[in-house]
């Protein structure tokens, strides 16, 4: 059971685990406690947090263990570090222990699966006795790793018990003969034993990286007995997740592995990474070797068990190549040149202004060259390009969407796209600049409501393609660095909720389609979505509600998974919200709230930046 509700049930059943810290805490000055080595086991309550820090260790099933000591402990060892799950197993009967697969899939609920009681009717010599497990479904994994978020649901299954002959043969004992299938674990517990990391593949046809969110364990994983960053490369060779899978490419041939044995990968003194792989038919070629070593660099860059700043791959007969942390940035979607990134608003008079925001003292805004900047078009809001050569902006009313340089003076050019919505708030949503350098806006008429896209290259607008659509609208966008995903706000009657979809596009010789397809939840405990911003290759900023909650300002993952540290400082009335692609303490967040454009240093609060002002937003 999970560890947040386990010690109320420790009366009725031995708790079959102990828990030890991992790491010293800053104020042991003087060493590291040790264990006891006598004593009786004593319940703990574990975190609420998922402290990584927190290990569990799983423990057998006594002698003559009733059948309740029998389902608390196999729901205990679940949650341990265990080998093998080999303690787990030990609560099941032979036959169950053989087809249990605990690698193939997690349930995660909001709080530990909740025992019931069992039906002391029954007859156990020939019926056996069913647990029920009940409580609140809020994901799944899968077998490749892949998060995926729904909203809370009640999660019923039962767990059969039954009677069978002891190893001697000389009584009974109890143990468990059917089972839900895979893990099933309580948020805390899940957070406690796996870390989210990003794997890299290359978009479909294209020279930079797209970030692929999975979760892997925090240390050893029970079933492979890999360590986190063998389980991290291993994941990326497995191969992207199914539903990124269609619009990705990895530079790694199909049925690559990691050579045979292979369970612990470290760097050498010079903080390289030599990754030993084994490839089925033709050797790779410099140019692939050199791409695949790049999915490695950046899908390794987060770990915080590893730095690595050169990686080496190695095949049967020795080395293939090496690549460099400052070779690798060539592959980056957003290029480091566009890193120094800074916010722009549409100011009181509606002109494009640049914001000065970085460090302590905030300095006026910066008039902006061209149109938009100083022309006669009044805006409401805004986007610009991650070059920050060109902007796009959306008049007051949300009828027409402008283009223009902002780094020289040139003439206004007619509008790009047109809205014929009766009222504002059914016309043109506020743009957003895509990584391949294409141009997004959403046409809210309900009427006819639409996406359109203005390609980079031709600024000749395409209607995208987004079968889903049909009564809902969108409300708002934000398309990502690599160009492969958008985040997309959404209303259906009264409700608006935050999905991800991802962008294909297919070309044939008389035209090129876009399709925007197989929207995901983002964030299915979110009642109401205000806003949204893009925080990084994988990472959200969300402002909205739960039900009956207030707002609030918070990070989520773009597979909808969350930490106990994602909560930001509380702003009142929050319109809309920006954050830079890197993380930054001299690069904070921007927000449009109730008290005018707000910035967030990194560590600290609020502060006012522009009492008067709209739309604030960083390039993209």
């Amino acid at each position: 059971m999970g560890a947040d509700s386990r010690a109320e049930h420790a009366g009725r059943g031995r708790v079959a685990r102990t828990t030890v810290l991992a790491a010293c805490g800053a104020l042991l000055a003087g060493g590291c406690a040790t264990m006891p080595d006598s004593g009786e086991v004593q319940p703990v309550k574990g975190s609420n947090t998922g402290d990584s820090q927190v290990r569990v260790y799983a423990v057998a099933p006594r002698e003559n263990a009733d059948p309740n000591e029998i389902v608390d402990g196999f729901l205990e060892a679940m949650t341990s570090d265990d080998p093998g799950f080999a303690t787990a197993r030990k609560y099941l009967t032979k036959k169950a222990a053989g087809t249990w697969k605990p690698e193939q899939s997690i349930t995660v609920l909001a709080t530990a699966p909740n025992r019931k009681q069992a039906d002391r009717n029954a007859d156990p010599d020939k019926e056996g006795r069913v647990y029920p497990l009940a409580g609140r479904k809020i994901a799944t994994v899968d077998a490749r790793h892949a998060y995926q978020p729904i909203s809370p649901a009640d999660y019923l299954w039962s767990i059969h018990v039954v009677q069978q002959p002891t190893a001697n043969g000389k009584g009974k004992e109890w143990r468990i003969d059917s089972l839900p299938p895979g893990l099933v674990l309580g948020e805390a517990d899940f957070l406690r034993n796996y870390r989210s990391v990003n794997k890299y593949y290359f978009a479909s046809g294209e020279d930079w990286v797209v970030a692929d969110p999975v979760y892997i364990r925090q240390r050893q994983d029970p079933v492979t007995r890999m360590d986190p960053v063998t389980q991290t490369v291993k994941a990326l060779l497995d191969g992207p997740t199914n539903w990124l899978k269609q619009a990705v490419d990895s530079s790694f041939p199909s049925r690559t592995t990691l050579q045979a044995g292979v369970t612990s990968l470290a760097t050498d003194d010079q903080s390289t990474l030599k990754v030993p792989l084994h490839f089925e038919g033709r050797q790779v070629d410099g140019v692939a070797c050199r791409r695949m070593a790049a999915q490695l660099l950046f899908t390794l860059r987060d770990l915080p068990s590893v730095r690595v700043e050169q990686v080496e791959l190695l095949g049967e007969t020795g080395s293939l190549c090496r690549l460099g942390k400052g070779q690798a940035a060539e592959f980056a979607a957003v290029p480091e040149a566009d890193l120094d990134e800074k916010p722009y608003f549409v100011d009181a008079q509606g002109k494009l202004k640049k914001l000065m925001v970085a460090g302590k003292e905030t300095a006026s805004p910066v008039d902006v060259p061209g149109p938009l900047g100083k022309g006669t078009v009044r805006l409401g809001s805004i986007a610009v390009d991650r070059g920050e050569a060109r902007a796009a902006g959306v008049d007051k009313p949300a009828r027409r969407l402008f283009v223009s340089s902002i780094t020289t003076e040139q003439a206004s050019r007619p509008p790009v796209v047109e809205s014929s919505g009766v009222r504002p708030e059914d016309r043109l949503s506020a743009p957003s600049w895509g990584g391949r350098g294409d141009l997004w806006v959403a046409d809210r008429n309900p009427v006819r409501p639409r996406l359109w896209m203005v390609p980079g290259r031709t600024g000749k607008r395409v209607e995208v393609r987004t079968p889903w659509l049909g009564d809902d609208r969108i409300e708002s966008l934000r398309v990502s660095a690599d160009g492969v995903r958008i985040a997309l706000v959404i209303r259906r009657g009264e409700r608006t909720t935050l999905q991800i979809g991802r962008i294909e596009r297919h070309t044939t010789d008389e035209e090129t389609t876009v399709s925007v397809v197989d929207l995901q939840p983002a964030a299915p405990r979110l009642e109401t979505v205000t806003a949204v911003s893009w925080a990084g290759p994988s990472r959200l900023v969300v402002v909205g509600k739960e039900a009956g909650g207030v707002q609030q300002i918070r990070y989520l993952q773009t597979d909808g998974s969350t930490s106990t540290t994602s909560v930001l400082p509380g702003l009142n009335g929050v319109s809309s919200v920006s954050a830079p692609h890197t993380e930054s303490v001299e690069t904070p967040m921007v927000a449009d709230s109730e008290d005018g454009i707000v910035r967030l240093p990194p560590g600290t609060n609020w502060q006012p930046v522009v009492k008067d002002g709209d739309s604030p937003v960083y390039p993209g």
